[in-house]
């Protein structure tokens, strides 16, 4: 059976990495006997090379205006343009590390776990708290199928007749990943995490950029987890927990002098972020809306 995979990028900004990550894409080893692919650039009103890539590389290219935008949207608007059976989700600031991670990623989905998410790991920029992060939500051994409904779509695979079913929310700041699969699995479903396949995930953001991203998650998760509630104690305690063992890692690599700094600012930015995000009881602002998602500041 012939599979048409769409690969659907979204950008805002994306010139740094976006060449190489069409490069990774084309390097990818495929039975084209069973696997053609086909490329979906959801952009939000990128003002630097960004499109300019992307017509050097002749992809689909389709637009999503800055006042409507939530990641839920521009996905939903990126599949409905795709004519693939199986959609593919990478962000434009990923790198795949190796030319077998859209057939790892895309495997599970062919056998019946209609989701599937691959590891996400740091570069060389990457802040050594990130790291640690992505360490712990991206272990180096898969599950397939794992427990719960956990996953990411900077890097992740899903059956077009899913997303049809379900669509990804468009009125939440984040997470519309673990949104539609918490509802995948609640029928039943499975969600396969991949660790085989792996992307670099570079994201160079500034002090700021990172507390609001972890302030529209927390705000986004409220109503996938509304369980999941942040006192100040808990804030306080996972935070000291979560820099104690960051401090502890950096003197086992000998780098502790030249992280300690940013070690406390990220996972400071980080709890607050979350603390305010899982305690806003207020419906968010146009304006704040916009504050969240543009620009994407990096350093």
């Amino acid at each position: 059976m012939k599979h048409l995979v769409s690969i659907i990028i979204r950008t805002l900004n994306e010139e740094k990495y976006l060449e190489e990550l069409l490069t990774a894409i084309n390097n990818q080893k495929l039975d084209k006997d069973i696997f053609k692919t086909e490329i979906v650039l959801v952009d939000s009103g990128s003002i630097d090379r960004t499109l300019n890539i992307a017509q050097e590389y002749n992809l689909k290219i389709v637009h999503i205006k800055k006042q409507s935008f939530s990641f839920g949207r521009s996905l939903n608007l990126g599949c409905s343009n795709a004519s693939g059976s199986i959609f593919v989700f990478i962000s434009g600031h990923c790198v795949p590390i190796n030319d077998n991670w859209l057939t790892k990623l895309i495997n599970p989905v062919i056998k019946g776990y209609e989701y599937s998410y691959g590891r996400q790991i740091g570069r060389d920029s990457t802040l050594f708290s990130e790291q640690q992060v992505f360490d712990k939500q991206y272990p180096k051994t898969s599950y397939i199928p794992q427990n719960g409904y956990f996953c990411n779509n900077a890097n992740s695979a899903i059956s077009k007749g899913v997303w049809k079913k379900y669509g990804f929310n468009e009125n939440i700041t984040g997470c519309e990943d673990m949104d539609l699969a918490k509802k995948y699995v609640n029928d039943g479903g499975k969600v396969a995490y991949v660790a085989e396949s792996c992307v670099f995930h570079i994201h160079n953001e500034n002090w700021l950029t990172i507390k609001r991203r972890y302030e529209r998650e927390a705000l986004a998760l409220q109503s996938i987890m509304p369980e999941v509630r942040l006192s100040i104690f808990d804030t306080l305690n996972y935070f000291f927990i979560a820099l104690i063992k960051d401090l502890k890692a950096a003197i086992k690599y000998k780098i502790f002098l030249k992280n300690f700094f940013p070690i406390v600012k990220y996972r400071l930015m980080q709890y607050s972020g979350s603390y305010i995000g899982n305690n806003k009881t207020t419906k968010i602002s146009k304006s704040k809306k916009i504050e969240y998602f543009y620009p994407r500041k990096r350093d």
